[in-house]
């Protein structure tokens, strides 16, 4: 038997962690480029025989058809990442996925894509990543030993966030070059993370708890969620400041009707995010962050709100300068994202114990899901009552209020000094017993 000290003491060192991160970044890649897609040729085709108004709220119908699915089977895909092999789920899933966006693009270059088609796919994708979220981010801390585990989690994060920023970059991009090549570029991406899921091998999991009913060991999860303060304060701080503060979905409609760049504009905004994301993580591996770790993502959640009202006032900028003055508050609001589900995610997975991995990472999604898909339905309908740019000001206003708020409902959030977790063990025993 190897000798603990002798194992590797970096995630990548392990095959099956690497095999893991690759296909994480490259699903999270081909999924926030199409989300973006679809949110764009929507938009696209509405204002066709549509106004600004009821255009927008075509952006916001788009997020509530993916956003929906997860929301009713979030109780059951955390049930079934914590009882089934994880591995199978997300090849099952990714599959799903690469089909729904090769659709797309042989709908878009047949010139047949439509509205109902782009609610359709979109529902579809919903369903796919309802059961995809839960099963990679539970399975993450499956494949490292666990003295790396910290480690491996904050790759793992840094992963996920630059791709949910740089995967719209690189489908504006695509769409500019070809629309239909955009889907294209997300179905090759499914695929390449489809087959890095394939070489992971074996991996230990809990044992399946046979002695309660599956729903009470779904209601098990949010019990854990609710009673766990820290746990609750990360998702619920998130759920509710990028729900209010929601710039990225309006930005088809800022670069269409209110700075004029077009699609290539598109691409810029788009990448914006995820320079800041990358400088971010860039800057956390030289020196990771150990200490007031709670603070540190209040106020990362309060600049992004900041950021978000300056990228909001390039409304009333003269075109000269309000493209490079909204790129700059993107990259900045990038970055302090990023800052932020770096925090929650670390927290999250290191406080909660295996055997409620699956569950929690699903309420974990379902909350960052509200922010994104059910925020753009938000920032539409928002943009098609009171005009888009107000949406974008008064969100990031709502985000700093929220901040501010969280932080003296619970001061759990802002006393966390580093992300040292409790006694995961023990927890695991009291979940036992418990069952």
């Amino acid at each position: 038997m190897t000798e603990p000290h002798a194992l590797p003491r970096h995630p990548l060192r392990f095959p099956n962690f690497r095999a893991y991160l690759i296909g994480r970044l490259a699903a999270v890649l081909a999924q926030y480029g199409m989300m973006i897609v679809l949110g764009w040729q929507a938009y696209n085709i509405a204002r066709e025989t549509m106004t600004t108004a009821g255009a927008s709220a075509q952006l916001g119908l788009i997020g509530l058809a993916q956003f929906l699915p997860l929301f009713f089977l979030t109780p059951v895909t955390g049930w079934v990442a914590d009882h089934f092999d994880r591995r199978i789920i997300t090849r099952i899933t990714l599959t799903v996925l690469a089909t729904a966006s090769g659709l797309l693009a042989f709908a878009t270059y047949e010139g047949w894509v439509s509205l109902p088609l782009i609610f359709g796919m979109a529902v579809i994708v919903g369903t796919a990543r309802a059961f995809n979220g839960p099963a990679y981010g539970a399975l993450a801390p499956n494949l490292v030993p666990l003295a790396v585990l910290p480690n491996a989690i904050a790759i793992s994060s840094v992963a996920w966030q630059a791709g949910m920023i740089a995967g719209p970059a690189l489908g504006g991009y695509a769409y500019a070059a070809t629309p239909w090549g955009a889907y294209a570029l997300a179905a090759g991406l499914f695929t390449v993370a489809l087959g890095a899921m394939l070489l992971i091998g074996p991996v230990p999991q809990p044992p399946r708890q046979t002695g309660r009913h599956p729903i009470r060991q779904m209601i098990d999860g949010f019990a854990y969620v609710k009673g766990n303060r820290l746990v609750l304060a990360t998702i619920t701080l998130d759920l509710f400041a990028v729900l209010l503060a929601g710039a990225t979905a309006l930005l088809p409609v800022y670069a269409r009707d209110i700075l004029h760049v077009g699609s290539t504009g598109l691409g810029h905004l788009a990448a914006a995010p995820g320079i800041g994301a990358g400088l971010t993580a860039l800057w956390f591996s030289f020196r990771p962050m150990k200490s007031e770790v709670g603070l540190k993502m209040l106020g990362a959640v309060i600049l992004f709100g900041i950021a978000t009202i300056i990228f909001g006032t390039t409304a009333f900028l003269s075109r000269d300068i309000a493209m490079p003055v909204g790129l700059g508050a993107l990259v900045v609001l990038g970055g302090a994202d990023m800052v932020s589900v770096f925090v929650r995610q670390s927290l999250v997975q290191l406080h909660t114990p295996d055997a409620m991995r699956g569950r929690v990472s699903s309420l974990s999604q379902l909350t960052i899901s509200a922010s994104n898909e059910l925020g753009e339905a938000e920032s539409g309908f928002l943009a098609a009552l009171v005009g888009p740019v107000a949406a974008v000001i008064g969100g990031g206003v709502g985000a700093i209020i929220i901040t501010l708020l969280w932080s003296r409902l619970f001061p759990e959030l802002r006393l966390a000094r580093s992300f040292d977790p409790p006694d995961i063990g023990r927890a695991e025993i009291s979940q036992e017993k418990a069952s």
